[in-house]
């Protein structure tokens, strides 16, 4: 990831590593912690002390970037980074934090008037890790550095007690818990809030509020449909997707009537959405990640549109390349003639087939860098 010259908010999941990679980024920045307790206790009753602690610095040091981890546990402190920036527009601060919540939640918390722009910081990229990526490992426990460590479990705890339960965010833990299995059911499809909502025997509207949650939290998120110049009627409901394969594996429990390749297919196509979103936030080509599927059955799994990139991906979790697999991006191009088209898949042999670029998902994920074009 780039990082910005200016003030920044960098948020992402628990163990993504933004604290790891803003001390070895900023080794000469004055960090803040509010996952200290006592540090947390002090700028909680008195949010005003960072004025005197940034004179204090500016007084015995050279310093100009003060980072602050965990900005969401004192949202008030907001207004001091706000009137010390007013002040001080030659310092930078860095604000991280794990969920969005609390901030955009909060009443009459200071969001800095667009002074300071959001960053995200996703699991790992496969050209992050190098040699040190595995295809396989990354479809079985996901990308997040904290989750090559340790167990998924301890993970979802970590969030379920730390976060979810610490913060009050819901008022019935259980109801959300079958809530996030249910889900699980709809990583990588259409997004139906009644259908959960039945399975979960709650309400539609406790169960858009969880979906909030987890798109607050950072565990969750969703992609639009594609709707730039339609020739024909598409969908309209958003697709969900976990923002790690690894957190769907855990949720996603399976049994005896469950089809094995129904569940390595969405697998396969979250580590694909999650690389494909990683690199619209990281790369400079301001391009966004959209789905399409028309009420003919039609459907691509992905498109990544903007100034300089226009590119549909559809996602086969099979070693061979059928006719069919093909149906959904040749129907894109007759549409959108001018977009590149590319059938990702689980073979050893990157051909074109109709016009249609097919390559193996291993090698387009290792091929994928922030700083090339996604048609390089």
């Amino acid at each position: 990831m780039n990082e910005p010259k200016n003030s920044y908010f960098l948020f992402g999941i628990r163990g993504i590593g933004k604290s790891c990679w803003l001390r070895e980024t900023y080794n000469n920045a004055y960090f803040i912690d509010f996952l200290n307790s006592e540090t947390l206790r002090l700028y909680l009753s008195k949010p005003e002390r960072l004025v005197n602690v940034v004179d204090g610095i500016l007084q015995t040091s050279s310093v100009r970037t003060i980072v602050l981890d965990e900005i969401q546990k004192v949202p008030q402190i907001l207004d001091s980074i706000h009137f010390l920036m007013n002040r001080n527009p030659d310092l930078q601060f860095i604000m991280t934090g794990a969920s969005a919540r609390k901030i955009k939640r909060e009443k009459d918390v200071n969001l800095l008037g667009g002074r300071a722009v959001y960053k995200k910081m996703h699991p790992f990229m496969a050209c992050e890790l190098g040699k040190d990526f595995s295809f396989d490992k990354a479809l079985q426990y996901g990308l997040i550095p904290l989750i090559w460590q340790d167990a998924l479990n301890s993970y979802i705890n970590l969030y379920m007690e730390e976060e979810i339960k610490a913060e009050g965010f819901v008022r019935n833990l259980s109801n959300f818990s079958r809530f996030l299995e249910a889900v699980s059911f709809s990583h990588g499809s259409l997004l139906n809030v009644t259908n959960i909502a039945q399975d979960c025997q709650v309400k539609r509207t406790t169960v858009a509020g969880y979906i909030d949650i987890l798109q607050d939290m950072l565990l969750g998120y969703t992609i639009p449909s594609f709707k730039e110049r339609p020739d024909r009627k598409t969908f309209l409901q958003d697709k969900f997707y976990f923002t790690d394969i690894g957190i769907y594996r855990i949720l996603r429990q399976t049994g005896a009537l469950d089809n094995p390749g129904e569940i390595e297919g969405a697998a396969l196509e979250g580590l694909v959405a999650q690389h494909l979103r990683a690199w619209c936030d990281y790369s400079d080509y301001d391009a966004k990640l959209y789905y399409w599927r028309t009420y003919s059955g039609q459907e691509v799994d992905f498109v990544i549109y903007g100034p300089k990139t226009f590119v549909a991906i559809e996602v086969k979790n099979s070693t061979s390349i059928k006719n069919q697999d093909l149906s959904g991006l040749k129907s894109f191009g007759s549409s959108y003639p001018e977009a590149k088209r590319i059938l990702l898949y689980r073979g050893t042999e990157t051909q074109v087939v109709d016009s249609i670029l097919c390559m193996p998902c291993e090698a387009f994920l290792r091929g994928l860098h922030t700083n090339e074009n996604i048609m390089r």
